[in-house]
């Protein structure tokens, strides 16, 4: 969180009437007021509606689209992220009902001082919503503790406290009498189950065992610290009766016993509750990294086709005026120019031919869900990279671009040294990517399991959004491509070795003895990466490690994208890469990466790169690591010292790794998997 990012996150709407235990804050919390600020790449990976954001006092959640709708109404025009590309995909994922890309409400200041924007910004309600006191350890619902945030340009200060705190044990001599103002913190541990719900921690069911307190109809309790004792973690206590009961209970799969077996079907970021859940919750603490994963789809934004300018355009008039007003004044052209204009549409640009185009787009009927729902069962991600790799093999086409895209390349030569079988360069001067999101998964993320989209928890109350939130990132990068002949040739020697069926045994037992209540029966080789995948992952990542020595930009901001994929009867083999940097707050990037690509300073950092992978510091424990029964990871010759990358750099969360496939490294056996560059001192 800092003070320069561009996103305000603020409390939910003060209309309406909630809660604590349902999802709801007490009357002095409902109010607009700022209470923190996050990057849009934070808002799309890592705290988007649903996940829990932790601010210096408390945390709240972000809420659902719904509650969306009304920060945009504040502005008579809603921008729109344009992208037929995209938001097909979106379609296809969630409905034909979804029309729009559209960015974090957020405006940019003329001015330190000035106020524009300051009615825009996230809506977010406070989960969880027991706190503890610091001062004498009350564990409470959040209408117990007082609301305080006042300074309009400090939010980090808003906080909770406890105005009638007693202290820990009895006043010491000399000390002032009477009670004083304890801040409060948020209690840490949550219910959740497999189909996305988040509720809070029975405390005083548990604390009694599933029975109402016998002196206290709503008892007081004390949440106390018990790591020096015989229990490990807080333990319960009820002020009325003495009960006591430690949180280390309720972990696991035998403490999973004694929690509640039905769960509520609460959505906090919906203020909602599903009328059936079916699943068992379980424990989890507040900041676990599986409470929240978010599911997203992005693509490369790539010069146009006519087809495709008339489905951008088409999509943009269905935004601004609406299928039926475009149905009602189809036939007249310049009543359509005039609406156009009167919603922010240059349309002097846009010939009578391209107009009809993309009005015949706007009134082709949408396909039935059966159409959507066969569509999607047989759909590949890959299908968004086929565009970008086809448009990388035509390097005729660079010079005559126009950059109405966003995309900038340029055709480099190929260094003399640089190893033979890298075939091309191409410098990505400027790039666009745009990324949607999707929704999110709990406990499971969506490539870990099945990738039903029915696993996707809801944005909306009624699960049918019209419009996902989407943010437009501007970098550049370097793309490398191997010898598609030599990488092929390479991969069927590969596919016969022991250490490639050691990897397939290996992702075999990873998908068996994976703990999740979600999997469904999945052939384990569908989800293993073909070999090529494996030597481009790696040898990206020691890229990576070596061009952040360079560059000018650190190695968590450098990401990957890899084109690679066996030829087939429905598209052409692929063995690329593109390592590139990206910002979505900015105009663009300094030009630091893209500068790596002349032919002299490749060809040394290649090489460089390709020596360094040849030994580890772990070496030979890293050398000739192979999963063999019952060990199911799913990386070779590959660790924190030579290969890995940050979670933001890997697309794959560093699987699929091994420095076997990029270099001939020795083995127990003898008998060397033969390395695609071949030697580790390369020359």
């Amino acid at each position: 969180m800092t003070d320069t990012a561009p996103n305000e996150v603020m409390l939910h709407d003060p209309s309406e009437a909630l809660d604590p235990l349902t999802d709801a804050e007490d009357a002095v919390v409902k109010n607009r007021a700022k209470v923190g600020s996050s990057r849009p790449s934070s808002l799309l990976y890592t705290y988007g509606p649903g996940a829990i954001m932790d601010l210096p006092g408390f945390s709240v959640m972000p809420a659902g689209l719904d509650d969306w709708d009304p920060i945009w109404k504040r502005r008579e025009h809603i921008p729109t992220i344009i992208e037929p590309r995209l938001l097909n995909v979106v379609r296809m994922h969630l409905g034909n009902q979804v029309d729009a890309l559209r960015p974090y409400p957020w405006q940019p200041k003329q001015n330190a001082y000035a106020k524009d924007g300051a009615d825009l910004g996230i809506p977010a309600r406070v989960f969880p919503q027991w706190f503890r006191c610091t001062g004498c350890d009350y564990l409470g619902p959040l209408p117990r503790f007082s609301y305080t945030n006042t300074h309009p340009f400090r939010p980090d200060l808003a906080q909770f406290t406890h105005k009638s705190c007693p202290g820990r044990g009895a006043q010491r001599a000399g000390a002032k009498s009477g009670r004083r103002e304890s801040p409060a913190v948020a209690a840490q541990h949550l219910l959740t189950c497999t189909n996305g719900h988040v509720d809070e921690f029975p405390y005083e069911l548990w604390v009694h065992r599933g029975r109402p307190c016998p002196k206290a109809q709503r008892p007081d309790l004390k949440m106390r610290d018990a790591n020096l004792g015989k229990s490990v973690g807080s333990m319960i206590a009820c002020t009325s009766c003495g009960a006591t009961r430690g949180m280390a209970e309720a972990q696991g799969s035998v403490g999973r016993d004694k929690l509640p077996q039905i769960c509520r079907g609460r959505h906090p970021h919906l203020n909602a509750f599903d009328k059936e859940c079916g699943a068992r919750p379980a424990l989890i603490m507040m900041g676990a990294s599986n409470l929240w994963f978010a599911s997203t789809q992005s693509i490369i934004v790539m010069p146009r086709t006519d087809a495709e300018k008339a489905e951008a355009l088409g999509d943009r008039l269905r935004v601004e005026l609406g299928v039926e007003q475009v149905k009602k004044f189809a036939g007249q052209l310049e009543v359509i120019r005039a609406l156009a204009g009167a919603r922010n549409m240059d349309m002097t640009t846009v010939s009578d031919d391209a107009l009809l185009a993309a009005i015949a787009d706007v009134l082709v009927p949408p396909e039935s869900e059966e159409q959507r729902k066969q569509k999607l069962d047989t759909w590949d991600p890959i299908e968004l990279l086929i565009p970008e790799w086809q448009y990388l093999q035509k390097p005729a086409l660079f010079p005559t671009q126009k950059n109405t895209s966003g995309l900038m390349v340029t055709d480099m030569p190929r260094g003399p040294a640089l190893p033979a079988n890298i075939s091309r360069v191409v410098a990505v001067n400027q790039m666009k990517k745009v990324n949607a999101f999707l929704g999110f998964t709990r406990l499971d993320e969506m490539d870990r399991v099945n990738d039903l989209p029915s696993r996707l928890v809801k944005l909306t109350r009624n699960g049918r959004p019209t419009w996902v939130p989407a943010t437009e990132d501007r970098g550049e990068g370097i793309f490398l491509q191997l010898r598609l002949d030599e990488v092929e040739a390479w991969e069927n020697t590969v596919s016969n070795t022991p250490l490639w069926k050691a990897h397939q045994a290996a992702n075999r037992r990873n998908f068996a003895r994976r703990f999740s209540e979600t999997a469904k029966a999945v052939d384990p080789d569908t989800r293993l990466p073909a070999p090529r995948y494996w030597l481009l992952h790696t040898l990206s990542h020691v890229l990576i490690r070596e061009m952040a020595m360079s560059c000018g930009y650190g190695a968590a901001s450098l990401t990957e994208r890899i084109y690679g994929w066996p030829a087939s009867a429905h598209r052409e083999g692929a063995a690329g890469l593109l390592i590139c940097t990206t910002a979505s707050d900015s105009e663009g990037t300094l030009g630091g990466l893209v500068a790596l690509s002349d032919p002299v300073r490749l060809q040394g950092l290649v090489i460089s790169a390709l020596r360094r992978a040849g030994r580890c510091s772990s070496d030979p424990v890293c050398a000739m690591r192979t999963p063999s029964d019952p060990e199911d990871f799913l990386h070779g010759a590959a660790c924190h010292c030579c290969t890995f990358a940050s979670e933001t750099s890997c697309e794959k969360a560093n699987r699929f790794l091994d420095r076997r496939f990029l270099l001939t490294l020795p083995s127990a056996d003898g008998k060397p998997v033969p390395g695609f560059f071949g030697s580790p001192d390369v020359q």
